[in-house]
């Protein structure tokens, strides 16, 4: 399998052209959960030429392709990050928007139990939890 999203679009013999290949290099370098405004502000400072248009069309033909996995949290932004990363979940920041990832084997272990005692094996599954920072008390002791 190839390691990279420009190599995924090869393989899947999407034609890259450069402006497409500086966006599949934001997309790999990418740490958040960008959506496509965010895309084309990263995008365009690599390439001024890049309209917020072709980042678009982009972004839909590599979900087509099952390059990218589109996110919808309960912002109303359309995310997306690298459909063949490892597993994990999602904890959105209901305040500030930020969204973590995190893998937790108990949850894992649970939602497994959950579909065998309904008799079902899990092929599959995608958790979002929305919540706002607890306040600690920093003057008790």
């Amino acid at each position: 399998m190839a390691d990279t999203i420009i190599e995924r679009c090869e393989a899947k013999g999407l034609r890259m052209t450069d402006q497409r290949r500086t966006i599949a290099a934001v997309l790999e370098d990418a740490a958040d959960h960008p959506d496509v405004e965010e895309l084309y502000t990263r995008a365009s400072a690599v390439d001024a030429g890049i309209s917020l248009a072709t980042v678009y069309r982009t972004v839909k033909l590599f979900e087509e392709a099952g390059i990218l996995e589109k996110l919808e949290f309960l912002d109303g932004r359309a995310r997306y990050e690298d459909a063949e990363r490892d597993h994990h979940d999602h904890l959105i920041d209901l305040n500030s928007g930020e969204v973590i990832e995190f893998v937790d084997a108990e949850i894992e272990a649970l939602q497994e139990r959950i579909a065998a005692k309904l008799g079902y094996e899990l092929k599959g599954h995608k958790l979002e939890l929305y919540g706002v920072k607890t306040k600690t008390d920093k003057g008790s002791g």
